[in-house]
């Protein structure tokens, strides 16, 4: 079976407790929100390891239940300056 490279765009966010405390970063994968690509790290560079190992698991569980995977055409991945999570299955 040949490899797939999917690209995703992500949204990382600081985020506060219920007092507006900082109290971290909040991540997610607007593509896969809804399929539980969402997540948080104490620091910005944690959020973001801890997205792509998020995205990676969704991703291989859609591809395990023969789901669609939603992609961006390659001409907007050139274009954005957005972070971004790439997962080859």
């Amino acid at each position: 079976m040949a490899m797939k490279t999917y690209n995703f765009k992500v949204v990382i966010e600081p985020d506060e407790d219920f007092d507006g405390n900082p109290s971290g970063w909040h991540v997610y994968c607007p593509a896969l929100e809804r399929l539980g690509g969402s997540t948080w790290g104490e620091t910005r560079d944690e959020a973001f390891k801890n997205i792509n190992e998020v995205v990676r698991m969704v991703v291989e569980s859609m591809l395990e239940h023969h789901e669609h995977i939603p992609e961006e055409s390659s001409d907007q991945v050139e274009a954005t300056v957005e972070p971004r999570v790439a997962v080859t299955v």
